[in-house]
C-alpha cells in the first residue's frame, strides 16, 4: 500500500507540519508500506494524492485543518487519516464549534465573533469581563493571540489577530489548569497537564520554551470522569473521528472546552503523541493505529 505523507501546506503553521512529517516519515513502517512524503507548497501540489492508496495528514491551519484537503481527497476516492470534510471545517471554525457545544450544554467561555473593529460590543465585554482572550477564528498554535486587560488596549489586538483572519473571536479568559485530552481511535487515552512559563499557552510555549512541561495526569476520580465524559461527548457531537485533541481550562473543578484539534501536531514533543505514549502505546504503534482506524471509516 502506498502511503503519502501530506505535508507543509499554505498556512502560518507551515513549519510545525514539515517538522511532523519529517517524524511521521522517519517512523512509519517502511516494510510494511511503500512510503513517500508529499510536500504541499501550491494548493495543485494536491494532486500528486492521485497517485496513493492512503493519505496520512500531518497538515494544520487553512487548506489542511479545514476540510479542504479532506474534500479533495474524497474527489480522488483516497482514504485519509481522521475527521471528514464537514467535522474538520466545523472545528476549524472556533465560533461555530463554541455555539455547537453550547447548543450541547457543553461548557464554553463566553464569548464574542466580530468581523470589523466597529463591530466590537464594548458593554458586552464590561459584562462578560476584563481580561479577554483575542484570536484569529481560525487560526491555530496561538498565532496572533492576545491576552487584553483593559477597553484602551482591545481594537488594537483585534486589528492585529485581523491580519491572520477576516473574523475574530473576542473570548473570556478562564485562569486555570490548562490540560489537553488526547483522543485514540475515538475515545480519550490520556489528559494532560500543561505547565509553562507565560501567561497563557501561547506560540512562544508551544514551540520555543523549553521551559514548558506536558505531563500525562490523573485528577480526583469525579474530577476526571467529568474531563473525559466532556471531551468524549465533544468528539461526538462535532463527529469528529479516529484522532485528535480537546482542550480545556480547568478552573475552581470545573472544565471550560476551548477548542477541538482535529489534526494535532506529530511531532514527538507534541502534545498528543506525548499523551499516547503516556497511555502505553508508542509512536509506532500510534501511527499503524490511526492508519486502522481511519481506513475502517465509510466516507460518504
Amino acid at each position: 500500500m502506498k502511503v503519502g505523507i501530506i505535508m507543509g501546506g499554505l498556512s502560518s503553521e507551515r513549519p510545525v507540519s514539515l517538522n511532523s512529517g519529517e517524524e511521521v516519515f522517519a517512523a512509519f513502517d517502511k516494510e510494511k508500506y511503500d512510503v513517500v512524503k508529499v510536500q504541499i507548497d501550491t494548493m495543485e501540489d494536491l494532486a500528486k494524492a492521485r497517485e496513493l492508496d492512503f493519505a496520512y495528514l500531518v497538515l494544520h491551519g487553512r487548506f489542511g485543518e479545514d476540510g479542504m484537503v479532506q474534500s479533495v481527497l474524497e474527489s480522488y476516492g483516497v482514504p485519509y487519516t481522521g475527521s471528514g470534510p464537514m467535522s474538520s471545517a466545523i472545528c476549524m471554525d472556533k465560533d461555530i464549534t463554541k455555539r455547537i457545544l453550547k447548543s450541547a450544554d457543553i461548557n464554553t467561555a463566553p464569548w464574542l465573533t466580530v468581523t470589523s473593529v466597529e463591530e466590537i460590543d464594548y458593554d458586552y465585554i464590561e459584562k462578560i469581563g476584563y481580561p479577554v482572550v483575542v484570536k484569529p477564528n481560525c487560526g491555530g498554535s496561538s498565532v496572533a493571540t492576545n491576552i487584553v486587560k483593559s477597553r484602551e488596549l482591545l481594537a488594537d489586538a483585534v486589528e492585529l489577530a485581523f491580519q491572520f483572519d477576516n473574523e475574530v473571536i473576542i473570548e473570556k479568559f478562564i485562569k486555570g489548569d490548562e490540560i489537553s485530552c488526547c483522543i485514540l481511535e475515538d475515545k480519550v487515552v490520556a489528559v494532560v497537564l500543561i505547565k509553562h512559563n507565560a501567561e497563557f499557552f501561547d506560540y512562544e510555549a508551544k514551540y520555543k520554551d523549553s521551559g514548558t512541561q506536558e505531563t500525562v495526569v490523573k485528577f480526583p476520580d469525579e474530577l476526571h470522569s467529568k474531563i473525559v465524559d466532556m471531551a468524549n461527548k465533544c468528539w461526538k457531537v462535532c463527529k469528529c473521528k479516529v484522532m485528535g485533541r480537546v482542550d480545556m481550562i480547568i478552573k475552581d473543578g470545573t472544565p471550560y472546552v476551548l477548542e477541538l484539534n482535529t489534526l494535532p501536531g506529530h511531532t514527538q514533543g507534541s502534545i498528543f503523541p506525548k499523551g499516547v505514549k503516556g497511555a502505553g502505546i508508542s509512536y509506532g504503534e500510534m501511527l499503524e493505529r490511526i492508519v486502522q482506524a481511519s481506513l475502517k471509516i465509510k466516507r460518504k
